[in-house]
């Protein structure tokens, strides 16, 4: 029941209610295809895992031991107790136990982890480590620049006091895993990856913040008062006729000056972020739904049809319906 209860009080506190539009949410739920992986992974000394490029953004928490993250760029990373390493754009990497143990073959399946445990029990091999390991798949067709804007490899190292919700959602999850089917078990297990997803995009923002490393990009932009109110009135109305000026009112800044600090932000022009949000938000609904071309040219603002599909060819490079037969073909987990 205590589990049941932790996971709502979850839900409120990112996703909101009453209506109110986060951007981080409407992003990661625009980026998102399929069904998210995640399996407890428990290894023994000496081993040594190559993970390719894959069209998702994985994760991997330490519950127990020590490891090292092999960055196909970088230097070797140290994971311990508590430890979460996020690869937002599914980049090539290895997990081993030590940087010098030679790397194996990747794995065989789409995301490399199957849901529940991948274990390797054994008397004499006590683990060196278990971890909790996930992926979710991505729309890489049109990615959107806050994820653009996150390093290839976000280290999360665990500090006391910091990141309680997130610490919270780990052990939530460990918890499912580790347990037999039990009701509900399923649904609970989903929306805590959501959850999931969401803290670890939130607490790397956040540290960014802290650290003074914000000045400009997303991090900023979330975090700037006239900005972020911009940017929720666009993705709460993104079929409006928006202006500059309208959306500078939103800010509470002149038009100019309203302009020149989105764009230095976002890295795009008001209209022109707003041109690409309904872009965006129109492929997730072909993506999502059987609603025809024309309705859903509306609700992302579009009185025409042949407008709109002008518009949707220019940034994904196909018509709406060939969008629609493919994205119906290729998002199908694996």
């Amino acid at each position: 029941m205590r589990s049941g209860v932790c996971v709502i009080v979850f839900a409120e506190a990112v996703l909101g209610y009453a209506g109110r539009v986060d951007v981080l949410s409407d992003v990661v739920n625009a980026a998102r295809t399929g069904r998210p992986h995640s399996g407890r992974v428990i290894r023994s000394a000496p081993f040594a895992l190559r993970s390719p490029a894959m069209p998702s953004a994985g994760f991997h928490i330490v519950l127990q031991g020590t490891c090292w993250l092999l960055p196909a760029q970088g230097e070797p990373i140290a994971l311990g107790p508590g430890d979460v390493a996020f690869l937002p754009r599914g980049s090539a990497h290895g997990l081993a136990d030590d940087p010098s143990t030679p790397v194996g073959e990747p794995p065989t399946t789409l995301t490399g982890v199957h849901d529940g445990r991948e274990d390797e029990p054994s008397a004499d091999r006590p683990p060196t480590v278990v971890m909790l390991c996930g992926a979710y798949l991505l729309d890489g067709s049109g990615p959107h620049p806050l994820l653009n804007d996150l390093p290839e490899v976000i280290h999360l190292p665990t500090r006391v006091g910091r990141h309680s919700e997130l610490r919270a959602a780990i052990e939530l999850l460990g918890v499912e895993l580790d347990s037999d089917a039990r009701p509900g078990s399923d649904t609970i297990l989903l929306t805590l990856l959501d959850l999931l997803l969401l803290y670890i995009l939130r607490a790397w923002f956040e540290q960014q913040r802290v650290s003074g490393h914000s000045a400009t990009g997303w991090a900023a932009a979330l975090h700037d008062p006239a900005v972020a109110a911009a940017l929720r009135a666009i993705h709460e109305d993104p079929s409006r006729q928006w202006t500059v000026e309208e959306l500078g009112s939103q800010a509470r800044l002149s038009r100019a000056a309203f302009a020149r600090r989105f764009t230095h932000l976002v890295g795009q022009p008001p209209l022109t972020y707003l041109t690409w949000w309904r872009m965006t938000t129109a492929a997730r609904l072909l993506r999502t739904s059987d609603a025809p071309v024309n309705t859903i040219a509306q609700q992302v603002g579009y009185s025409s049809q042949y407008t709109f599909t002008h518009a949707f060819k220019r940034q994904y490079g196909a018509p709406p319906g060939s969008y629609r037969h493919h994205a119906g073909r290729s998002t199908t987990p694996a």
